[in-house]
């Protein structure tokens, strides 16, 4: 299958792509079929230098059945050479990691409040904290067995 991707090149810290069309077989920075463009997420996006498109040989792949990858499609969407695919639903990427977390900790406390509340109106829900129950008790009582074992073991050797 067809994909254009990103090839990276560049050095340490400083990466640089070539948008190109390979088989998907092949390594990210192996062998291609033809590079198509390029794209350097160093500059600030205003920059015209930042991407470089063959839009005519985009257009030629595609058609010939080439799929972009995720990053290569938002690129290609920004060129509105291709239809830009719908964004994820992050909906904690705009708040700060810092209130991330206070947000997290409040959230977790309520929830297991509720989630308490619920399987006892629930039948359903309450199906499942038997079933999980029966697994959790053997587990218990499976250490006192072996520690019973052991005890017994070391009474023996003293009364030897």
């Amino acid at each position: 299958m067809l994909k254009i991707r990103l090839s990276m090149g560049g050095a340490k810290k400083r990466p640089f792509y070539k948008i190109v069309v390979a088989d998907s077989r092949f390594p990210r920075d192996g062998r291609f079929i033809e590079k198509v463009g390029f794209f350097n997420p160093l500059l600030p996006k205003a920059k015209k230098e930042r991407v470089n498109l063959e839009v005519e040989r985009i257009k030629h792949w595609i058609s010939k059945g080439a799929k972009p990858t995720l990053r290569v499609s938002r690129i290609l969407g920004e060129a509105k050479v291709y239809p830009m695919p719908p964004k994820g639903n992050n909906p904690l990427k705009a708040i700060p990691k810092k209130d991330r977390k206070k947000e997290k900790s409040e959230d977790k406390k309520p929830a297991i409040e509720g989630a308490k509340a619920e399987p006892k109106k629930e039948e359903p829900k309450k199906e499942v904290p038997k079933a999980a129950a029966p697994k959790a008790e053997p587990k218990k009582e499976e250490p006192k067995k072996e520690a019973a074992k052991t005890e017994t073991k070391k009474e023996e050797p003293k009364k030897k």
